[in-house]
């Protein structure tokens, strides 16, 4: 659907502005799969969720096929005046965990109109960077209106703004590696069971990061203390365990089967950390 003069130059604006600040940090976006990404039509975009910077980097990758992403997010970025008039232009849904029916409405419209739409199953940050528990609310929309889900992994923008324990502040050296990975699209049918989706979806989406996380590129450096890097894969982030305490987790989200489930390599040498 043909988007709005005030709609198509808000985004465009504001990628610009995101665009600027990656550029400024000189992080460098990879993409991977790019074509699973159709030009055009509904799309549910699934992704893992590991920095505060996610946004940018997805909607950076997806104008590369000229989708403008619709974002679920936390209903409170609509608190200052001036951000809730352009997350309003920009169409983002905002979502309040007390009372989700609003925000599942509005994405089944945009998602009926044609818009790709972009949602954080984990509704938050894992504090171990792995997959933690997902909400069903992405296969239960997939299930209804039939658009397929597209799983996406991003890793690297941790490094420079995500939580921790305690949580640290921004990172901002210049040179970070953030790779996006598109996978092939998920399809949910009328009768399927959404529970058993999700968990499809989280082991999907485990497969998909954990290949990014094994990069070279992205692990630490021998003997460097890397609190950005899960720990089952020899990292110092707060484990499994300790990450369910630390996530803000909502009670109807579904409890993870899926991994974590790659130990470091035998006999791997860790690249450079960048």
């Amino acid at each position: 659907m043909r988007k709005t003069t005030r709609d198509e130059a808000t985004y465009r604006f504001v990628n610009a502005l995101g665009r600027g600040a990656l550029a400024a940090l000189g992080v460098e976006v990879r993409t991977h799969g790019l074509e699973h990404l159709p030009r055009t039509g509904p799309v549910l975009l699934a992704s893992t969720h590991g920095s505060f910077t996610d946004f940018v980097v997805l909607e950076k990758a997806a104008i590369q096929r000229g989708r403008y992403v619709r974002f679920l997010t936390r209903y409170d970025a609509w608190v200052p005046p001036l951000v809730s008039r352009a997350m309003d232009a920009m169409q983002h849904v905002p979502v309040d965990r007390a009372a989700p029916a609003g925000a599942y409405l509005t994405a089944r419209r945009l998602l009926l109109r044609g818009e790709a739409l972009g949602v954080f199953p984990e509704a938050g940050i894992s504090h171990a960077f792995t997959v933690r528990a997902l909400m069903r609310g992405t296969a239960a929309l997939a299930r209804e209106t039939g658009v397929p889900v597209l799983p996406v992994a991003l890793w690297g923008g941790q490094r420079i703004w995500s939580v921790g324990d305690p949580k640290p502040a921004p990172d901002l050296t210049r040179g970070r590696v953030v790779d996006v990975r598109f996978g092939a699209p998920m399809h949910v049918s009328p009768g399927d069971d959404v529970s058993t989706c999700t968990a499809q979806l989280g082991q999907t989406l485990t497969d998909l990061l954990e290949h990014l996380q094994l990069l070279p590129e992205h692990r630490p450096r021998p003997g460097e203390y890397a609190e950005w890097y899960p720990a089952h894969l020899g990292g110092r982030a707060p484990g499994v365990e300790r990450g369910r305490i630390l996530d803000e987790l909502p009670l109807n989200a579904l409890p993870p089967t899926w991994g974590p489930h790659s130990p470091t390599p035998a006999g791997a040498v860790p690249g450079p950390a960048r």
